[in-house]
């Protein structure tokens, strides 16, 4: 099968690639960038454990072709931050219990980044409704939303301090 030129920007590191037409972009970022983050689960779009940001909307990467995402800006988990230096939401995700066995973690915190971009106040609804594509089978959601709306009040009460 003849393979297809395409470029992609993950995480502020550019790359051009051979892909076949038919190659889902979740394989791409995992299988040949390396980039494990977003996990496969249902391979459908129904869980959200492959959701990444793709030029600033939330996308699940299961269902999508890599040659779809030709020149796009994509932000996977690792893009929000790293180890040494956790996003507000990483942090909130651990200080309020957002998270159990951590397989939907990456696609709910890059989900609930795009969603407090979108809408930096969210109400407890808001959050819930934001959030409805992208399943958990562990924690019963009340702690993930918990801990997106302390990251909100966080990351909100740090830009009224800069301003």
């Amino acid at each position: 099968m003849s393979k297809t030129q395409i470029q992609l920007t993950v995480n502020g590191e550019s790359h051009d690639l051979l892909v076949e037409p038919r190659e889902l972009l979740i394989h791409v970022l995992r299988e040949t960038l390396d980039i494990t983050g977003p996990h496969i689960g249902c391979e459908t779009s129904h869980c959200g454990a492959c959701t990444v940001d793709i030029d600033g909307a939330s996308v699940k990467s299961c269902t999508r072709l890599a040659v779809q995402a030709d020149g796009a800006q994509i932000t996977t988990i690792e893009g929000i931050g790293t180890p040494d230096d956790l996003h507000v939401l990483q942090t909130s995700f651990r200080e309020h219990h957002g998270l159990q066995c951590g397989f939907c973690t990456p696609g709910m915190i890059t989900r609930a980044h795009r969603l407090l971009k979108e809408n930096p106040n969210p109400t407890e609804e808001e959050v819930r409704f934001g959030m409805a594509g992208n399943l958990c089978r562990c924690t019963g959601y009340q702690n993930i939303v918990k801990s997106i709306l302390a990251a909100a009040a966080e990351m909100n009460a740090a830009q009224e301090a800069a301003e």
